[in-house]
C-alpha cells in the first residue's frame, strides 16, 4: 500500500489537496532520468539556460490569481498580501543578471608555457527539499541558480503546500525548460532519506526544521555528498537609544508579527534600550491590538491561522509557560481566537533567557520584550541562542553598527530594516541555523564545484 500525502487546510482542517507518494523504485527512476538529461542541459549556451528560467519564471507569474487563493487555503496566508511573486521574481532576476560574472573562469595565468584556470562545473543532480512558509521564494532561492547553472533539478516541498512544487514544474515545462530537467518529486520521508543514503544525488540544499537538517546529514553520512542547511533561527532586534523609535516599532512588529510570525527570519526577541523602552511596549502593543485576525480569504484579515494546529499549539505552550514564569502579556485574547489554528498574536514582557519563549524557535506570533542598558548587554543576549540567522540593530550610527556587528554570532546583520533577503547578499546563517549559502556569487558556487586546468604547451625545442 502506498503512501498519501495530504494538505491539511488550517481553514477549517479538511483535506486541501492529496497526492500519492512515489515508491522507491519510481522515485529512482525519475532521478535516473534527469541524470541522463544532465549533460545536455549543462551544453547548452548560459544565456539559454538563462533565457528559459527566466520564461519559467515569468510563467509562474501569470498563475499568480490562481496560486493567492490557494496558499491561502493551504497554510493560511491572508489573500490581501497578494503571494509571493514580487520576491520570487526578484531573487531569480537578480542570479540571473550575475550568472555569466559568478560562473566565469577564474584566470589564474597564461605564458609561453602554460595555462591554467579554474572552471565552475555543475555538480549534476540538485535535490531540493523546500518549506511551507514561503514555498515560492524559499524554492527559487536554489531552483533557479542551480538550473541556470547547468544543473537538473529535482524538488520536494512540504506537504503542507503540496501543489506548489507541481505548480512550478507545470510553469517550468510550459515556458520549455525540458521535463527531464526540472522535476517536482512527491517523496515521503523513509524514501527521501533512503534516496540521500544510496547517493542519489549529487547535492542537498534542505529548509526547515533542526531536526529535519539533522536527518538529512544522517542519510548522507558517508556519501560525501554535499549537503546546505538553513535551519530556522531565534532572530533579535536591538533598539539603540538613538534609534527612530516609530520605525523600529512598525519594522520589528511586523517582522515578529507578519505571516502569523511564520517566518524564517521572523523577529522573535526584541531589546531595546531603557530610555525608549516603555514608549516602544506602548507602541507595539497598539499596533498588535489592532490586527485583524481571521479567514485568509476575507480581504479585511491581517493575520490568518497557522498553517498547523501542532504549530499553533507549539506556540501557546511557549506563552503559558512563559506566563507562569512571571512574564507580562499585553494583548488580550481575540474573540477569533479558536484554540486551535487561529491564534490571537502576543507581546511578553519581564521575559528572561529561562523561559523557551526566549530560547527555543516559536515560529509564530509572538514576541518577548527585554529592557538593556548597553550594547555589551544586548550583544550577550542576541548571543546567547542556538540559532544565528539574522540579527536586526536600530541606530543612526553606522560605525556603532558596524561595530555592534561584528560582534554578533549571525548570518545577516540588518541597520534599520528585518525580515529581508536581499539576494546580492549571501543568504546565510551559523550555529544551530545550519551550513551554506545561497542567492549572491556566493549561492552559484555552492551550487557548482572548482575544477583546476593546469595545460603545459607544446613548444618547439
Amino acid at each position: 500500500m502506498g503512501q498519501t500525502l495530504k494538505c491539511i487546510s488550517p481553514i477549517d482542517g479538511s483535506v486541501f489537496a492529496q497526492r500519492d507518494a512515489l515508491s522507491l523504485e519510481a522515485a529512482q527512476a525519475e532521478i535516473a532520468r534527469l541524470r541522463a538529461a544532465q549533460a545536455a542541459w549543462a551544453a547548452r549556451p548560459l544565456q539559454e539556460r538563462v533565457d528559459l528560467v527566466m520564461a519559467g519564471v515569468a510563467a509562474v507569474g501569470a498563475m499568480n490569481d490562481e496560486i493567492v487563493p490557494e496558499l491561502a487555503h493551504m497554510m493560511g496566508r491572508p489573500v490581501r498580501y497578494g503571494g509571493e511573486f514580487g520576491g520570487f521574481n526578484e531573487r531569480a532576476s537578480h542570479m540571473a543578471s550575475i550568472a555569466a560574472e559568478s560562473l566565469a573562469n577564474v584566470e589564474v595565468g597564461e605564458d609561453e608555457t602554460f595555462k591554467r584556470y579554474i572552471k565552475r562545473v555543475p555538480h549534476g543532480v540538485v535535490f531540493v527539499v523546500a518549506p511551507w512558509n514561503y514555498p515560492y521564494m524559499t524554492a527559487i532561492n536554489t531552483v533557479a541558480p542551480a538550473l541556470i547553472a547547468g544543473n537538473v533539478v529535482a524538488l520536494k516541498h512540504a506537504t503542507q503546500t503540496l501543489l506548489v512544487g507541481e505548480r512550478m514544474a507545470q510553469a517550468f515545462h510550459s515556458a520549455g525548460v525540458p521535463e527531464d530537467v526540472f522535476a517536482n518529486l512527491f517523496l515521503g520521508h523513509d524514501v527521501t532519506s533512503a534516496l540521500i543514503a544510496e547517493n542519489a544525488f549529487d547535492f542537498v540544499n534542505f529548509t526547515g526544521s533542526v531536526g529535519g537538517g539533522q536527518a538529512m546529514e544522517r542519510a548522507a553520512a558517508g556519501t560525501f555528498t554535499g549537503v546546505g542547511t538553513e535551519l530556522g533561527g531565534k532572530d533579535p532586534g536591538y533598539v539603540m537609544e538613538d534609534a527612530d523609535l516609530d520605525a523600529a516599532v512598525d519594522t520589528l512588529i511586523d517582522g515578529a508579527m507578519f505571516n502569523s510570525g511564520q517566518c524564517c527570519c521572523g523577529i522573535e526577541r526584541i531589546y531595546v534600550h531603557e530610555s525608549l523602552f516603555d514608549a516602544f511596549v506602548e507602541k507595539a502593543v497598539a499596533i498588535v491590538s489592532g490586527y485583524k485576525l481571521g479567514h485568509p480569504m476575507d480581504e479585511a484579515t491581517t493575520l490568518g491561522p497557522m498553517a498547523n494546529v501542532r504549530f499553533a499549539a507549539e506556540v501557546r505552550a511557549q506563552i503559558s509557560e512563559a506566563i507562569e514564569a512571571g512574564a507580562t502579556a499585553h494583548i488580550a485574547p481575540f474573540a477569533e481566537d479558536d484554540g486551535g489554528a487561529y491564534l490571537t498574536p502576543q507581546i511578553l514582557t519581564n521575559v528572561t533567557h529561562d523561559m523557551r519563549v526566549m530560547r527555543d524557535e516559536s515560529f509564530g506570533p509572538v514576541v518577548g520584550i527585554m529592557k538593556v542598558s548597553s550594547d555589551a548587554e544586548a550583544i550577550a543576549l542576541m548571543n546567547d541562542s542556538e540559532f544565528g540567522l539574522t540579527a536586526s540593530l536600530w541606530t543612526q550610527d553606522l560605525d556603532r553598527a558596524m561595530r555592534v556587528g561584528d560582534q554578533i554570532e549571525t548570518g545577516t546583520v540588518f541597520m534599520n530594516r528585518a525580515d529581508y533577503l536581499d539576494p546580492g547578499l549571501c543568504w546565510t546563517g551559523c550555529k544551530n541555523t545550519g551550513r551554506g549559502g545561497g542567492l549572491s556569487v556566493i549561492g552559484f558556487h555552492n551550487l557548482t564545484r572548482p575544477k583546476s586546468y593546469h595545460l603545459k604547451k607544446v613548444t618547439q625545442a
